[in-house]
C-alpha cells in the first residue's frame, strides 16, 4: 500500500513538472516572439537613420558632432549581442536621435524640406510602434519573470534551464525628469 502512495506521489510530481514545464515553455516563446516584434522595428529603425542622416548632412555642417554620436549609436545597435546588450545600445540610439531631432527643429530650411519631412515622419511613427513593442515586450516579460518567480515553479525553473528576461527601462536620469512649461503669459 506504502508503494502505491509513494509511486502516485511520484506520477504525480511528474505530472506537475511536465506542466510547469510546458507553461514555461509558452510564456518564454511569447517573450522571443514579442522581442522579435521589437526587432523587426529596430531594422526599420536602422534603415532609416542613414537616409535621414544623409538628407540633413549637408545642411547641418556645424552640428556635425550630433550626427556622428547618431551614426555611431546605429552601429553599436546593430552589432549589439543579446537582449541585455541590445536594450543599452538602443538606448543610446534614442538618446542621440532625440538629439538630432531637436537639431532637426531649428533649422526653418530642413523642417520645410519635403524629403526630411517624410523621413522625420517616418521615423517618429516607427518610434511609436517601437514604444508599443516595447511596452508588450515588457508586459509579456513581467508575466514570464512573475512565473519563475512564484512557488511551486522557482523551484523547478532553473533546473529546467530557465532565467529571468530583462526589461526595458530608463536608464538616463534626465529622462526622468519632468519637463518644465511655462504658460505665462509674457508681455
Amino acid at each position: 500500500m506504502l508503494f502505491y502512495i509513494i509511486a502516485a506521489i511520484i506520477i504525480l510530481l511528474f505530472f506537475v513538472v511536465i506542466g510547469i514545464y510546458n507553461s514555461l515553455i509558452s510564456v518564454r516563446n511569447q517573450v522571443r516572439n514579442a522581442w522579435r516584434q521589437i526587432d523587426v522595428q529596430l531594422k526599420r529603425r536602422h534603415d532609416l537613420i542613414p537616409n535621414l542622416v544623409n538628407a540633413v548632412k549637408g545642411q547641418m555642417e556645424f552640428e556635425k558632432s550630433t550626427l556622428e554620436s547618431v551614426v555611431q549609436a546605429r552601429a553599436a545597435a546593430i552589432n549589439a549581442k543579446g537582449i541585455s546588450d541590445s536594450i543599452a545600445k538602443e538606448e543610446m540610439l534614442s538618446s542621440a536621435l532625440s538629439k538630432l531631432l531637436a537639431v532637426v527643429e531649428n533649422y526653418p530650411n530642413l523642417k520645410s524640406n519635403e524629403q526630411v519631412k517624410q523621413l522625420m515622419e517616418e521615423l517618429t511613427t516607427t518610434e511609436n510602434q517601437i514604444t508599443f513593442a516595447r511596452q508588450f515586450y515588457n508586459d509579456i516579460t513581467t508575466t514570464y519573470n512573475t512565473k519563475l518567480e512564484k512557488f511551486p515553479t522557482n523551484l523547478f525553473a532553473s533546473a529546467l534551464g530557465f532565467e529571468l528576461s530583462p526589461l526595458f527601462q530608463i536608464e538616463n536620469a534626465a529622462e526622468r525628469e519632468v519637463p518644465k512649461v511655462d504658460l505665462s503669459i509674457k508681455k
